[in-house]
């Protein structure tokens, strides 16, 4: 697949099915992630894979995590503790980051999502579903503590990967006018 076709075409696949991609487009998945732009070389992020039966022993964790947040209701606890089943792997995105004299957080942390759209998008060159999903539990501490994550680290988001259950939408043509201009230097 050319280059131009995944930033052009790929569309999110939240409907996953197995298999997980095999050992080698895992590595492929993982050396895209390492060409994501990196001022100073420090490489402020890790993944964290999570498939099999530790899918469920995270959504036991999110169910944790929301029955601490207060009254949940049953509903809310199912939802979490089935989040993590909706694919055969989940890769986790997670910021490292340091403190630097050049570098600032705020851009370690682009580079942790940076790292993680080119994920999404290698997925999409070899035909493997995903989708990056957050929301408030992803930032939740005590999912970080669950997670291992140490001082410092965040999660940037949830990478949910596997087969596509249905053929991919088509991604629409976006009408590039409606965010571009030109700056014009004031007289």
């Amino acid at each position: 697949m050319e280059a131009l076709d995944a930033l052009l075409n790929r569309v999110s696949v939240p409907r996953l099915v197995e298999p997980a991609p095999d050992a080698a487009q895992r590595k492929l998945l993982f050396q895209a992630a390492s060409r994501a732009p990196d001022h100073g070389q420090l490489r402020p992020w890790r993944l964290l894979t999570i498939e099999g039966a530790a899918r469920e022993q995270l959504g036991v964790l999110l169910a944790e995590a929301v029955q601490a947040q207060g009254e949940a209701t049953q509903a809310a606890l199912d939802k979490a503790h089935a989040m993590p089943l909706r694919a055969p792997l989940l890769i986790v995105v997670i910021a490292r980051l340091q403190d630097h004299f050049k570098v600032p957080k705020s851009e370690q942390r682009l580079t942790a999502a940076c790292a993680a759209h080119a994920i999404l998008l290698c997925a999409y060159a070899q035909g493997i579903g995903a989708v990056w999903r957050t929301g408030e539990l992803s930032y939740s501490p005590q999912v970080a503590k669950g997670l291992g994550l140490g001082e410092g680290e965040e999660v940037i988001g949830f990478l949910y990967v596997g087969t596509p259950l249905n053929e991919p939408r088509t991604a629409p043509v976006v009408d590039t006018e409606a965010f571009v201009s030109t700056w014009l230097q004031p007289e």
